[in-house]
Order: structure tokens, then sequence, then C-alpha cells
């Protein structure tokens, strides 16, 4: 069967299979049942990022209790897609913004990166997850990324994987087109690195530049807000070497 998007689509955290009867968060039972206003036998789409997606039928409503029977599956689970969105945190309703569109446009794993410009030290992780699940439940995304612990840029690059290219947005490249750098990485594996308000300092682009794993690119002739940056740079990598 295939998803139908008329209907509301939930996160659950719970395992889903065919007859199985499941709650739901008092919040999301208060958005069902005073927000939606649905009743006993309204239909909805749920999903956990492992177990594919599922119609589920309303069991039992009540004010801050909602169970759910699930019926059948909508669509099988999707792999984690292998792209790993490292970003400098920056103030939280943008950043909501940008973790939301980074879901979107296909990051499997999100890490957040302290570097030397970073005005914000501590993004809220569990903020983030919860944009995370938004995003997933509003665009039919199945494989939720993993928001990770944030991390120093010295310690993210220390235990980076070489076999993965790390691609550089560099507000200081010396040409304005990305393309020429992006159709030259041969790996399949691919990360992105993009940094904070006040960009990177010059220490910090010369240590990126004298790694052999990374890729530094332009985002064009413009200076750029650092959320627009970020996803200038998802869009161009998803386009040339990504699932686009």
């Amino acid at each position: 069967m295939r998803a139908n998007y008329r209907l509301q689509r939930l996160f659950v955290d719970e395992r889903l299979a065919e007859g199985l009867t499941v709650g739901v968060s008092p919040e999301q039972a208060h958005y069902l049942a005073h927000v939606l206003r649905l009743a006993a036998g309204a239909e909805l789409l749920v999903f956990n990022g492992r177990d594919g997606e599922w119609l589920a039928r309303i069991a039992a409503i009540a004010k801050k209790a909602v169970t759910l029977t699930l019926v059948e599956t909508t669509r099988p689970q999707q792999p984690q897609p292998d792209l790993v969105f490292c970003f400098a945190p920056i103030k939280a309703g943008r950043l909501d913004w940008l973790v939301q569109r980074a879901t979107e446009m296909g990051a499997g794993i999100l890490q957040p990166v302290i570097t030397q410009h970073a005005q914000v030290r501590d993004p809220g992780l569990e903020r983030l997850r919860a944009n995370v699940m938004e995003a997933a439940e509003q665009c039919g995304v199945l494989a939720v990324p993993e928001v990770r612990e944030t991390v120093k840029l010295e310690k993210l690059l220390a235990g980076w994987d070489r076999d993965r290219r790390l691609i550089f947005a560099d507000e200081d490249s010396s040409t304005d087109n990305p393309l020429p750098a992006l159709r030259a990485i041969s790996a399949t594996k691919l990360g992105i690195l993009v940094g904070p308000e006040g960009g990177f300092s010059d220490d910090e682009r010369e240590m990126l530049r004298a790694l052999p794993f990374v890729t530094p690119i332009p985002l064009g002739p413009r200076i750029l807000r650092a959320d627009t940056a970020a996803i200038a740079a998802l869009a161009i990598v998803q386009a040339v070497k990504g699932d686009w």
C-alpha cells in the first residue's frame, strides 16, 4: 500500500508490527485529541525509523492518552542516508530551521561542531532531535537522521573516517565555482562541514586545507548567512555527488 499523505504522520518510539497496540506521548495525545480533534477509529500513519511506515487506527482516546492499533504496512523501511552533515551551532530559531531542512534534504547524521568563532556552545540536543522528528513527520522521511553529541572541531577531525571525503564550505576560496572540486571527488562516502556566523578562523582554514581527506569548495560570489550557506552546501553536494 502506498503512503497517503493526506493522513497525519506521527513518530512513535515503539516496535511496529501488524496487530500491535502502541501508545503515544502525552504531547502527541493532546495534539491528536484537542488540536486535530480526532476520534476513535480515525486513521493516521506512524513510523519509528526502524520498522517502516504503518497505517494505524485510534483504538482509544482520552485527554492525556491515546492508543493506536497497527493495521498494515504502507512503506518498507528505507536505509539511512550515508551523508554526515557537520555544522557549527547558530542561534536557536535559525538552528531549528536549519536542522529541519537538513532532515528534508537527506542528511543521515547531524553533527554539531564547536569552532573558534561559534557563538553558541550548547545547541540543545533534545531540541534538535525534536526538530528532526517534526521534519520527518511532515516530509515523509522514514530514515530519521541521527543527532550526535556536540564535539570540538579538532576532535571531529582527529576521529574522522579517512575513507569519507569531508567537503568543507570555504568562504575564503579563490574561486566562486564549486563544481570542478566536487566533480573531482571519487569517494562515495561523504561529509559536509559548514561554519558559524563569523566563519572559520584562519587557523582552522589552514588546518582543514592541509588534511588529505578534505575538499574545500566555494559557495558562489555572495556573502551568505550561516544557515543559508549550510543549505546551499547540502543542495550543491546532493545535486552533484549525492542521491539527487
